[in-house]
């Protein structure tokens, strides 16, 4: 995958830490970061829902560190921000499915273990920016497209409820503190480090993996559902901007989408045609929680901190594909 610049600073002068580091986005932000020569990154993940194996080229590297532990342990979030420069917090449990499944622990990951982070940071008092995964799930039944910031509508599961409630206290962290951050409302990403082997794996590496191992894909619904499906390196863009931006005078959530939508029906015939695929899927029921349109207007993200959607679903999915097809060949 081609690498592009995204700032316009020396990181050789700077440390960071990403929460979940191990995991999909996360491995990716520390990728960019060791590539463009940061002076530490350093990754806080516990392993349960990230990989080693997304980590382990980085471990010889003199300027990457590991921490094994949890953002449950709110020690271990102190020591993981000390002399750090700047946090960007992509440690959560994600899935819909799974927050129906077991409330309880997304809970307590998604909102007590980024209490324990956000705390962390604003305590510490030297960390210059945090940033922080949000969802697009905070929408909820608002009907409306494009989702624009600040007409929200009910939560639709406990995972979008976790995800409103980490900006509420952002928000409040801004008020009452005088702490500002950013959350970064994520839109459906996808891309390389993905897992599709994740019991709750997102769509785009399952239709991969289907294809690739010759099975009818599974869709929820008349296939009509639609996503504005984000490549992960417009996710990359918005961290970096995110984090080394200077003028915030408050609390702000922002979408990172690319501003098009794609139904999944849309969606399969495209990876279809990337692995030279002619099966058909086979649609089921709705998922309960499901939102069913969700597209993103970007402009706020454009003119808070300048992002810029390099990647169209089409450009990202290519490059999904050549990931997923070397990871088969590697296969033993």
């Amino acid at each position: 995958m081609s690498r592009n610049k995204y700032h316009d600073i020396d990181l050789s002068t700077s440390s960071f830490l990403i929460t979940g580091g191990a995991g999909f986005i996360g491995s990716n932000l520390v990728d960019y970061l060791l590539h463009f020569g940061a002076k530490k990154v350093r990754v806080l993940d516990n392993l349960s829902n990230g990989y080693y194996h997304n980590i382990e080229e980085f471990m010889s590297n003199p300027a990457f560190e590991f921490l094994e532990g949890d953002i449950r342990d709110y020690e271990t979030c102190v020591t993981a921000v000390e002399g750090m420069d700047y946090v960007s917090h992509q440690a959560a449990l994600g899935s819909v499915p799974r927050s129906i499944k077991d409330p309880i622990t997304s809970n307590a990951v998604n909102i007590s273990g980024y209490l324990n982070v956000i705390q962390a940071v604003k305590e510490n008092g030297n960390v210059k920016r945090f940033v922080y995964a949000a969802s697009s799930s905070s929408y909820g039944t608002s009907p409306k497209l494009p989702k624009v910031e600040g007409e929200e509508g009910l939560p639709l599961s406990p995972y979008a409820i976790t995800k409103r409630v980490n900006e509420f206290y952002g928000d409040t962290f801004s008020r009452v503190y005088g702490f500002h951050s950013i959350g970064l409302r994520y839109f459906n990403v996808f891309g390389p480090r993905q897992s599709f082997d994740n019991p709750y794996a997102a769509v785009i590496p399952l239709f991969f993996k289907a294809s690739l191992n010759n099975e009818a894909p599974k869709i929820f619904g008349d296939g009509e559902t639609s996503r504005d499906f984000t490549f992960v390196e417009n996710a990359i863009q918005a961290n970096i901007k995110g984090m080394l931006t200077t003028d915030l005078k408050s609390h702000e959530v922002i979408n990172i989408a690319c501003g098009d939508r794609t139904t999944l029906t849309e969606l399969w015939g495209i990876i279809a045609e990337l692995t030279d695929s002619d099966l058909k899927p086979i649609y089921q029921e709705e998922r309960p929680g499901d939102v069913k349109h969700s597209l993103a207007d970007i402009t706020k993200a454009r003119n808070l901190i300048g992002y810029n959607p390099l990647y169209t679903v089409k450009q990202g999915l290519k490059e999904a594909a050549s990931f997923y097809i070397n990871q088969q060949t590697e296969k033993p």
